[in-house]
């Protein structure tokens, strides 16, 4: 076959002609572009909800809510995330988890700012202490994507460390508490933070002797899976602290494409890598759902950590669904699924030692 550009030199050639062009032959397929950058995935998200409609084909009599809502907690949305949503449908279980609603500015009774009271068991800027043995650093007050019904969207993230002398108090206040031997990074999303920043920290927290395990909660190996780099795995799992890490998905249409691949390089890191879901109302309150997540999850190697009531906090109500409901979703669950594909139901109560699994009167 002789493509285009060739064809203009074809009738000197079947001339005979010495001048004409040859010919080319084994000329290599140009190149594709290389894939974007977890930046660059970032700095291209959706920061607003006329684009977001507008991308989806939406209808554009949900801006004025959406506008409203948006000021008081923004829209984000990476381009990954918003390729696995369904065009033209508002009910679409991914769109609903952040599409800002007039709802979120109703105000409910029992729904709070501070829903899992954070601010009491803040111990230094930017640590807090809630159960035995273990500590969480907000690292960052960013995220790659604002869930609707985050139950940190109150959270004052001014007030918390940004460069790293700023983390010196934690890093005193973790050397001095010998019980504790497992830290938690949290935020917003830890692994906004850059390698170095992260490195730099985990340089500081090997060197106190009895810190043991180091735990990070993201939610980007979901919502922007191509944060999950070589040159991240091999800070993790280079630190002599055991790395563990927890993602968070809600809904099996999440897990495909490009962050299964990103899960399948965590597992296949050999970090222990667990997810934890919230249970959402209208997104996976259903067993054929619940199902369906922990079967793509197991298949990928991840754990199906927990499944969390929700946090009653201000702005989520119309997310919340019934305990008794959650329960006989569990109990459907445990007929139809191996124990290791069932998570844990669990609530977490205010100035409790510990998650508490739902429908369980505590003996703590």
């Amino acid at each position: 076959m002789i493509d285009s550009s060739d064809m203009a030199n074809w009738p000197a050639r079947a001339a005979g002609n010495p001048t004409a062009s040859a010919p080319r032959r084994n000329v290599p397929p140009q190149c594709e572009p290389p894939l974007p950058s977890w930046h660059e995935s970032l700095a291209s998200a959706i920061r607003n909800p006329a684009t977001l409609l507008q991308r989806l084909y939406l209808s554009t009599s949900l801006l004025e809510s959406a506008d409203l809502a948006a000021h008081q907690f923004p829209v984000m949305v990476p381009e990954s995330y918003l390729a696995r949503m369904r065009p033209g449908d508002i009910n679409d279980p991914l769109l609903r988890q952040v599409l800002p609603l007039g709802d979120e500015l109703l105000e409910t009774p029992g729904f709070v700012r501070d829903a899992v009271d954070d601010e009491a068991s803040r111990i230094a800027p930017g640590l807090l202490k809630k159960y035995a043995g273990r500590a969480l650093m907000i690292l960052t007050g960013a995220c790659a994507v604002h869930c609707r019904y985050c139950f940190r969207r109150h959270y004052p993230y001014a007030n918390e460390p940004r460069r790293l002398p700023d983390w010196e108090p934690a890093i005193q206040a973790l050397t001095a508490d010998t019980t504790i031997h497992e830290v938690l990074l949290s935020g917003g999303d830890p692994l906004m933070v850059t390698d170095l920043r992260l490195k730099e920290l985990c340089d500081r927290l090997e060197q106190i002797p009895h810190i043991q395990r180091l735990r990070i909660h993201s939610r980007l190996p979901i919502v922007l899976p191509n944060r999950v780099t070589d040159e991240l795995l091999d800070l993790l799992t280079a630190t002599r602290l055991t790395p563990l890490m927890v993602v968070h998905a809600n809904h099996p249409r999440e897990i495909t494409g490009d962050c299964a691949d990103a899960l399948r390089r965590l597992v296949r890191s050999g970090m222990t890598t667990l997810n934890q879901s919230v249970l959402l109302r209208g997104i996976n309150d259903s067993v054929d759902t619940l199902k369906k997540l922990s079967e793509r999850l197991i298949n990928l190697g991840v754990i199906p950590y927990y499944l969390h009531q929700l946090d009653r906090v201000q702005g989520a109500a119309h997310f919340e669904v019934d305990e008794a409901t959650g329960l006989s979703l569990i109990e459907a669950l445990q007929r139809q699924l191996p124990g290791y594909g069932v998570p844990q139901y669990v609530r977490e109560v205010a100035g409790a030692p510990a998650k508490q699994p739902v429908g369980i009167e505590s003996t703590l």
